[in-house]
């Protein structure tokens, strides 16, 4: 039975993400998601799942960075997860009564029209995680009325969901990804996703589209670019990209590899299963088949058979 860490304490949308991932696993709440990566490379567990990016706030910053610095780690799976926030308190708290509300920033930003009509008047103060908040609401002489949590929070901390679905667009979702130490990829579905991270060799004109066209000339469409300040000063940054493909695929392949040319240093993060389970649109010139062609015709012309 395999352990993975997660973004704890129990409760969270992330525990809820790794029950659906890996049903069968031990479960190792971690404080932050540093702390939950860290597990995985001190080999405290044998990978983890941590939230990636929301459709609403965008990319998770602190996921993205950890990725990209210290031991290399795999992405080996993803989920999306719709997000659906409640308010829970105490059994016998009224709504009408409740003055202050605990919870996660992007709660707050994501529960913002509810909060304004249906608690005008509370106070609401940012919390480490939704979990976090409905334990600390379960506590006796808790400061604290309510949370805003997932209902699994509720169902852990014995509270009573006094309202449901509460955030301001119901289609939000949570992309999950689990992670392990490097190994084996899992192999090409015909409906996979590829992350890496790319960092600049120099700073110069052009610089960045010199990295979008080694996926442009080939036809490998990218679903997700983020940049990211490397530490070192400001206007230095470097780059995360979803794209679609697997690593295997030549297109792919030669995509990746060209980076590895240009940049100063590409960080693979990993080729995995979809999991929207959407396949790609290949354009002509760019499937394996004309990939090997291609090589074929050029080892010909360079022997002189013309």
């Amino acid at each position: 039975m395999p352990k993975l860490a997660y973004l704890g304490p129990e409760g969270t949308f992330t525990e809820e993400a790794l029950r659906i991932l890996a049903p069968g696993a031990e479960r190792l709440p971690s404080t932050n998601v540093p702390a939950a990566l860290e597990a995985v490379r001190r080999g405290q567990a044998d990978g983890a799942v941590v939230p990636l990016e929301n459709s609403l706030e965008g990319a998770i910053t602190t996921t993205l960075d950890e990725l990209a610095r210290g031991e290399s780690l795999l992405i080996n799976a993803e989920l999306l997860l719709p997000v659906e926030f409640s308010l829970l308190a105490r059994p016998g708290t009224e709504i009408a009564h409740i003055k202050r509300v605990f919870t996660h920033p992007a709660a707050i930003t994501q529960c913002r029209n509810f909060i304004a009509r249906e608690l005008p008047d509370a106070v609401v103060v940012a919390a480490p995680s939704t979990a976090a908040a409905a334990q600390e609401v379960a506590l006796p002489g808790s400061p604290y009325d309510a949370a805003i949590a997932a209902r699994i929070a509720g169902e852990h901390y014995g509270l009573v969901e006094l309202a449901g679905g509460i955030g301001d667009r119901p289609d939000t979702v949570t992309r999950f990804v689990q992670v392990s130490r490097p190994g084996p990829l899992p192999e090409p579905t015909g409906a996979d996703r590829t992350s890496l991270v790319a960092f600049l060799a120099d700073d110069h004109p052009g610089a960045l589209l010199e990295m979008l066209t080694e996926f442009s000339v080939r036809g490998v469409n990218l679903s997700r670019i983020e940049s990211r300040p490397t530490g070192d000063g400001i206007g230095r940054y470097f780059f995360h990209f979803d794209f679609e493909g697997h690593v295997a695929d030549a297109r792919v392949g030669e995509a990746v590899s060209g980076l590895h040319r240009i940049c100063s240093r590409v960080r693979f993060l990993g080729s995995y299963p979809r999991a929207d389970a959407l396949s790609p649109q290949i354009k002509r010139g760019t499937r394996d088949d004309d990939f090997a062609e291609a090589a074929s015709w050029l080892d010909r012309i360079r022997t002189g058979r013309v």
